[in-house]
């Protein structure tokens, strides 16, 4: 045994420096696809050797036909697992975790590396929808490989395109029938959906003697996930619609207008309500003018009225030679007559302006940068999810960029906040932003191949900002890094979240 197991580690550190790889769907999903080994020993020979294939369902937990490691469980003593992921420089020994022969479905774990995990697609499948099967098929091998350590040498998995034609019910295990060619080793591999998401296990296919068109078997995610439920194994279940990018990007500029119409319906009708508003107080002040206008020229023909009449008897007292009394009604009269033109001259005009004071009130003023404690919600109608989870985001924003009180990011090119994130395990490259206003937060992720990973983390290493600051040199300095690792980066995403953020409720 001691013989077998250090032949088996010798095998398994067989290095290879894997080419690049587009960093579209179904190779990201390629890279979470593994082989897996099994070496059998009696008496310190190797009696037997098999493989199939297997998909990543979380970092270090590897799901697989249980016929693959079948003999494993059988004979733990003399029957050892290996597993060789995509890409890398070496394979790991596995640990038998769990096995369903009835599903045939079985749960590896490995250590000393983290696998990227590959998610569950928990929505509707069409029949005729797109199909591909990741693995290591039996005949390709026999084409290609040369030695026992090809077998145990990380290489990209084949892929096969298909459709999906039903879905049958075989000895009560729910299967999907499809047309992705597959063969012996091809076993425990995913079936997945354009945008890399697992539809399937692959397990068997039909014989296609005399001429009959082959078809393959795939057990349901449904199956997939009861396993998984029953092992306590967590795993990433997307449940959302594969949409290609230029798709989702439609969607999004279909969003994006219809909320700009709401937006203008909202403020037509603000306006509408503001100037039906403006109409009634124009029409009561000019009422009330009018009103005034009157009021004001009666008093002064009351009081032409009143003087005219002093002056009246101001000449009567003066024929009567009453001078005394003939001054005072004739002082009266003057004045009551100068105060009525006064009155009439003043007179308010019958028409009169209305101070707008709500549209002085909401004068736009210069755009603020958005300080305080957000929360976000996702908007699926402007998004691209294929492999993250979509629960609520909080997020602090201080007026420097300073994002939950750690992560400094810097402003971008397109007026937004900004910082690229680059994991030291996870081979993911993450692109977070914040409107200045701080209504929308967007992440989009890149799911890189190991030698663009390499070139991305090469130049976060000579990021030497790791805390907040208000420096503006320091701001341009993280800004430029950035930009650089932005260059290294595809043209698009697989993957893009926006939020839709909103003042969250301060504690007491």
């Amino acid at each position: 045994m001691t013989r077998f197991l250090a032949l088996l580690l010798a095998l398994l550190t067989v290095t290879l420096a894997l080419p690049a790889r587009a960093a579209d769907d179904i190779s990201a999903a390629s890279r979470s696809v593994v082989r897996v080994v099994t070496v059998a020993m009696v008496d310190g020979e190797v009696v037997g050797f098999g493989h199939g294939s297997g998909i990543a369902i979380s970092p270090t937990r590897i799901v697989t036909n249980a016929h693959v490691v079948e003999s494993a469980a059988k004979y733990p003593n003399n029957v050892a697992l290996g597993v060789v992921p995509s890409e890398g420089q070496k394979s790991y020994a596995g640990k038998l975790i769990a096995i369903d022969t009835e599903r045939d479905l079985a749960l590896i774990e490995i250590s000393g590396t983290r696998l990227p995990a590959a998610a569950v697609y928990s929505g509707p499948l069409d029949s005729g929808a797109d199909v591909v099967a990741l693995g290591y098929p039996g005949n390709v091998d026999l084409a290609t490989a040369r030695s026992a350590a090809d077998y145990i040498t990380p290489r990209t998995p084949v892929r096969s395109e298909g459709n999906l034609s039903n879905t049958q019910t075989v000895d009560g295990v729910a299967m999907l029938v499809h047309t992705a060619k597959i063969s012996r080793g091809n076993s425990g591999g995913p079936l997945v959906d354009q945008c890399g998401r697992i539809v399937g296990i692959n397990t068997a296919i039909t014989r296609a003697d005399d001429g009959d068109s082959p078809f393959a078997f795939a057990i349901s995610t449904r199956e997939l996930a009861r396993f998984l439920g029953d092992a306590g194994q967590q795993y990433g279940a997307i449940g959302s619609p594969c949409l290609s990018m230029a798709e989702a990007d439609a969607r999004d500029r279909a969003a994006l207008d219809a909320d700009a119409r709401k937006t203008a319906e909202a403020n037509a009708a603000k306006e509408a309500a503001a100037a039906l508003d403006r109409q009634l107080k124009q029409a009561h002040a000019e009422e009330a003018a009018l009103d005034a206008r009157e009021n004001r020229i009666a008093l002064a023909g009351v009081l032409f009225v009143i003087g005219a009449l002093s002056a009246g008897a101001a000449m009567l007292f003066y024929s009567q030679q009453k001078m005394r009394n003939a001054k005072i009604a004739g002082g009266a009269g003057a004045a009551l007559i100068l105060g009525a033109a006064v009155l009439f001259v003043t007179r308010p005009d019958a028409h009169a302006e209305v101070k707008d004071e709500a549209a002085a009130a909401t004068t736009p003023d210069a755009p603020k940068i958005a300080e305080g404690q957000f929360l976000c919600t996702i908007r699926p109608d402007r998004s691209r999810i294929t492999v993250s989870s979509t629960t609520d985001v909080p997020v602090k924003i201080a007026a420097n960029g300073c994002v939950n009180d750690r992560t400094q990011y810097a402003m971008g090119a397109d007026g937004h906040w900004q910082r690229i994130l680059v994991p030291n395990e996870e081979a993911t490259v993450t692109v977070a932003s914040i409107d200045p206003t701080g209504q929308e937060y967007r992440v989009d992720r890149y799911l890189l191949d190991a030698d663009t990973m390499a070139k991305a983390r090469e130049i976060r290493a000579g990021v030497t900002l790791k805390s907040c600051t208000a420096d503006a040199d320091a701001l341009a300095g993280l800004a430029t890094q950035q930009e650089a690792i932005r260059a290294v980066l595809p043209p698009t995403p697989n993957e893009r979240l926006v939020y839709q953020c909103q003042k969250a409720a301060t504690a007491p």
